[in-house]
C-alpha cells in the first residue's frame, strides 16, 4: 500500500512539476490582482465613487470565497474520515442507487482504488469500511462542493454586472428627454395630459383593471417620455423647486451606481437560500425545475407593482386636480410595500442572484458529471430552465431595472446620490474649515436633512421640504461659483 501510495505524496512529487503549478497559480493571482487594482484607479480617476465601493465589495466577496476555501481545504481530511451507518446515507439522494447493496460495493476499497480522486482517499474509506460504515463526505465530494461555490459566485457577480450594464444602457437612452424638459420651447402640458391619461376613468381605479394593466404595460412601453417628464417634475417640485436646472437624469444613475453596490454582493440569507435549495436537491422532485419559476414571478410581480405606482400616482394627481389644486405628481411612500422602496432592491438582488444559481447549477452539472448525469434531468425539464433564466435577465435588464431606477425616486425621500460630487465636495471642505456650534448643526443637516434644526439664532427649520429648499439653494450656489478653471 505505502508503494502505491508514494507517487501520490508532495515529497515523491518532481520539483519542476510542484514549481511548475505554483508558479501558474501565482502567475493567475496576481494577474486577477493588478487588474482590479488597476481597474480601482481608473475608477477614481473619473470619480466614480459609487463603481469604486463597488469593486471593493466585490474584493470583499472574493476574500469571503478565499476563506471558504480554506475552510473546505483544512477540514476535508476531517469530514471524509467521519463515519456513518449506510443506511443513514440511503435517503434524499439526488440519484437513486439500483440498489442498496450498491452502497457497500461504492466504497469497498476495490471500487475506491478505481475511482478518481483529488487526493488520495484510501485510508479514509478503509477506515470506515472496517467498522462498517462509510464515509460523511467523501473527498472527491467536498472538491465538487468547493467548484459549485466558487462557480456560482463568479456566475452571480458577471450576471449582475451584465444587467447594471445593459439597464445603465436602457436608462442613458432617455438622456434626450432630459434635454426636452429643459428647452422652453417644448410644451410641457400635453405631457401632463398624456400621464393624467393613467388615472381617466372610473373602471381603471378598480383594482383588477389597474393591475392587470399595469402587468401588460412592463412589456411595451414600459417608460414613455411623459411618464418620465412628469415623474421627473413631480420629483423637482417636491425635492429641490429652488434649482429646476437640476439634473434628474444624473441623479438616477449616481443612485443606480450606489445601489449596484448592495446588489453586486451576496448576503447572508443569500448564502442560507444556497443550503436550502441544496438540501431540497432530491431525486424526483424536480426541485430545480420549480424552483426556475421563482424569478420569474417575482420579477413580473415587482414590474407589475412598479407599474402600478405610476398609475397611483397618476390617480393623486386627479384627485388633486378635482380639489382645484395644481396638478402634478407627489413622491410618497404610501404606495410602496410595507411603505419602504428599499424593499424592491432587495427584491431584484434575490432574482439575480437565484437566477444565477440556476445557471451556475446547470453549467457546473454539466461540466463535473456530462449532460447525461440524473441530476441533470430529462430534457423536458432543462430547456424551459434554460429559457426562463434567460428570459429573467432580459427582463430584468431592460424593463425592470429601468423602472426600479425611475419609479423609486418617488419616494418621501432622496437617496444618497442627490448631491453630485462636486457639492459634496465643497461641502466637506467647507464644514471642515468651519468651527464651532453652527459647523455642527450644518453637519448634521447635510447628515439628517428630514430632522427638525435650529442654527444659531435663526429661527427653526420645521418642514422637510424647508430644509431640501435651503440645502438646495446651498447647493446652486456652490454650483454657480464653480469655475472650470478650479
Amino acid at each position: 500500500m505505502a508503494a502505491e501510495e508514494e507517487p501520490s505524496s508532495l515529497q515523491y512529487s518532481p520539483t519542476w512539476v510542484v514549481a511548475g503549478v505554483c508558479f501558474l497559480i501565482v502567475f493567475i493571482s496576481l494577474i486577477v490582482e493588478r487588474g482590479l487594482h488597476r481597474l480601482g484607479k481608473w475608477l477614481k480617476h473619473k470619480k466614480q465613487d459609487a463603481l469604486l465601493e463597488a469593486l471593493q465589495k466585490l474584493k470583499d466577496e472574493l476574500m469571503l470565497l478565499g476563506f471558504i476555501s480554506l475552510l473546505l481545504t483544512v477540514f476535508q481530511g476531517l469530514v471524509s474520515q467521519m463515519c456513518i451507518p449506510p443506511y443513514v446515507v440511503s435517503s434524499m439522494l439526488p440519484c437513486k442507487r439500483n440498489n442498496e447493496s450498491k452502497t457497500h460495493e461504492e466504497y469497498s476499497p476495490q471500487a475506491i482504488k478505481n475511482r478518481r480522486r483529488l487526493f488520495s482517499t484510501e485510508s479514509s474509506s478503509e477506515h470506515c469500511s472496517h467498522e462498517g460504515k462509510v464515509p460523511l463526505m467523501s473527498l472527491e465530494a467536498l472538491h465538487h462542493l468547493h467548484i459549485f461555490i466558487f462557480v456560482l459566485a463568479v456566475v452571480h457577480v458577471i450576471f449582475c454586472v451584465i444587467t447594471m450594464g445593459l439597464g445603465g444602457a436602457r436608462i442613458r437612452q432617455w438622456k434626450h428627454w432630459e434635454r426636452t424638459f429643459k428647452d422652453k420651447k417644448e410644451d410641457h402640458t400635453r405631457h401632463r395630459h398624456a400621464f393624467f391619461a393613467h388615472a381617466q376613468g372610473y373602471w381603471r381605479k378598480a383594482d383588477v383593471v389597474s393591475w392587470t394593466m399595469s402587468f401588460f404595460k412592463q412589456f411595451y412601453g414600459s417608460i414613455t417620455k411623459s411618464d418620465y417628464i412628469a415623474l421627473r417634475e413631480g420629483f423637482i417640485m417636491t425635492h429641490c423647486p429652488a434649482n429646476r436646472e437640476f439634473d434628474f437624469h444624473n441623479y438616477m444613475m449616481r443612485t443606480l451606481e450606489l445601489d449596484f453596490k448592495k446588489v453586486v454582493g451576496i448576503s447572508w440569507y443569500l448564502w442560507l437560500f444556497v443550503v436550502v435549495f441544496l438540501l431540497l436537491n432530491v431525486e424526483g422532485w424536480h426541485t430545480y425545475f420549480w424552483l426556475s419559476f421563482l424569478p420569474v414571478v417575482l420579477l413580473l410581480l415587482v414590474g407589475a407593482k412598479l407599474e402600478h405606482i405610476i398609475i397611483l400616482l397618476a390617480q393623486d394627481m386627479g384627485e388633486m386636480k378635482e380639489r382645484g389644486e395644481a396638478a402634478r405628481v407627489r413622491p410618497s411612500d404610501e404606495h410602496f410595500w410595507l411603505k419602504n422602496p428599499g424593499i424592491v432592491l432587495h427584491l431584484i438582488h434575490f432574482i439575480l442572484f437565484q437566477n444565477a444559481f440556476e445557471i451556475a447549477f446547470f453549467f457546473w452539472i454539466l461540466c463535473t458529471y456530462g449532460f447525461k448525469s440524473c441530476i441533470m434531468e430529462r430534457m423536458g425539464y432543462i430547456i424551459p430552465r434554460l429559457i426562463m433564466g434567460v428570459m429573467v435577465q432580459v427582463l430584468c435588464s431592460y424593463i425592470t431595472l429601468p423602472l426600479y431606477a425611475l419609479v423609486t425616486q418617488m419616494g418621501s425621500k432622496f437617496k444618497q446620490g442627490f448631491f453630485n460630487e462636486f457639492v459634496q465636495e465643497r461641502l466637506g471642505y467647507w464644514l471642515d474649515r468651519t468651527r464651532g456650534q453652527e459647523a455642527r448643526q450644518i453637519d448634521r443637516m447635510v447628515k439628517e436633512p428630514y430632522q427638525s434644526i435650529q442654527i444659531g439664532e435663526q429661527e427653526t427649520i420645521s418642514t422637510a421640504g424647508e430644509t431640501r429648499k435651503s440645502m438646495m439653494e446651498l447647493s446652486y450656489v456652490l454650483h454657480q461659483s464653480h469655475e472650470p478653471s478650479t
